[in-house]
């Protein structure tokens, strides 16, 4: 799981060396800063992180959606500051990185019910395996300087 931390590592390197003004202008007003979409990276890996230690001990639980665009407003995404969220970022990957590290052979194998984008039953391997995608992904729309709106749910 190194992999997980390199890959936020990538993320927040994409991020540094933009004005601060830069971070957080939305070009468009429903597309997020690259601040808030730090914010959601740094979100998204705890929520993954909390929801494989609930799978640990749950019999499929069924995973509530993290509330992507509410926190955006309700955490006031864009007044954060940037270098607090992009060190969260890697703590938040090294966290989810020891939690997956401390799975056995069969806690892989446990499940959760995923609710998005359709509900389906999912293995803690899965979690993990989505989740490196994920960051990987928003790690190349950062990179390309591009951000993505609220509607994009991938």
């Amino acid at each position: 799981m190194a992999r997980l931390v390199d890959d936020a590592r990538v993320f927040v390197g994409r991020l540094a060396g933009r004005e601060d003004a830069a971070l957080r202008a939305r070009p468009e007003p429903d597309v997020w800063s690259p601040l808030e979409y730090a914010c959601h990276v740094r979100d998204m890996l705890n929520v993954q992180r909390d929801r494989v230690e609930l799978v640990a001990r749950t019999e499929t639980p069924e995973l509530t959606p993290m509330g992507r665009d509410e926190r955006v407003v309700e955490d006031r995404y864009n007044e954060q500051d940037p270098a607090v969220v992009t060190a969260a970022v890697v703590d938040a990957a090294g966290a989810l990185a020891a939690a997956l590290q401390a799975i056995d052979d069969a806690g892989w194998r446990r499940t959760a019910i995923y609710t998005y984008p359709e509900r389906a039953v999912r293995s803690v391997e899965w979690i993990g395996t989505h989740t490196v995608h994920e960051l990987e992904h928003h790690s190349d729309d950062v990179g390309r300087d591009r951000t993505v709106g609220t509607t994009d749910r991938h």
